[in-house]
């Protein structure tokens, strides 16, 4: 009998879940990644800890050789945490003063240059080697993971990401002005998905998933049905 060449032999076992800020991409994640019995790897965070790191030693952020000299001695460490990733810079938890929207413009900019996005996606991929990784992050499934198996692009409208973001911080018990929120997360889609390098887009064969108005039970749900339905073909 012929052998017929199966699309997923060369692929690795790794999700990717690429999408703007605030559309639900971390929870879902981790939710996968806790099903599947895969690590979740929250690449975001990566860069909000360098563009954090930069800020502490006021170096600018669009000074690509500063910015590689953080790189060379950043000691970063990413651990499960109960809600969001737990991030350690040296010995200090920056997992909650990473988290601001302030943050995640800084993010942005230091994702731009070349020095921080060589780096980082190096270290990305030296964790995804061994497979059976939940990645999200912006370009996960086009640039960190081109080869990954399962590839999801999570959406919703600016609008609703803002109400998302500003319950969030309300439950935290932080003031919220969600028209200030609206706001950088306009400007940040505009940052992320023009520069020139690497920008936000959905991979050509991802699976596109507006969560405008679905609840992350929903969204997860798919999610686990096209992975089941990819295995049972690639086992056929």
């Amino acid at each position: 009998m012929e052998h017929k060449p199966n699309i997923y032999e060369n692929k690795k076992d790794i999700v990717t879940i690429d999408g703007p800020s605030g559309s639900g991409k971390s929870t879902i994640s981790r939710t996968v990644a806790s099903r599947l019995n895969f690590t979740y790897l929250d690449t975001g965070a990566m860069y909000r800890a360098v563009g954090y790191k930069a800020r502490q030693d006021g170096v600018d952020l669009e000074d690509g050789d500063a910015l590689s000299c953080i790189l060379d001695t950043l000691d970063l460490t990413l651990l499960p945490g109960n809600g969001d990733t737990r991030v350690l810079l040296g010995k200090n938890d920056i997992s909650s003063a990473i988290r601001t929207a302030e943050m995640g413009l800084v993010a942005s900019k230091v994702s731009a240059q070349p020095v921080v996005r060589r780096k980082l996606t190096e270290m990305q991929q030296k964790i995804g080697e061994q497979g059976k990784i939940v990645a999200e992050g912006r370009d996960t499934g086009t640039v960190v993971f081109p080869d990954a198996r399962y590839k999801f692009y999570l959406d919703a409208t600016p609008e609703e990401r803002a109400r998302r973001r500003s319950l969030q911080l309300l439950e935290k018990g932080e003031k919220a002005d969600e028209l200030d929120i609206l706001a950088q997360i306009i400007k940040r889609d505009a940052n992320d998905s023009s520069r020139a390098i690497a920008p936000l887009k959905a991979a050509d064969d991802a699976v596109i998933i507006d969560s405008s108005n679905l609840t992350i039970d929903e969204v997860v749900c798919f999610i686990l049905e096209k992975i089941s339905a990819s295995l049972a073909n690639s086992s056929k």
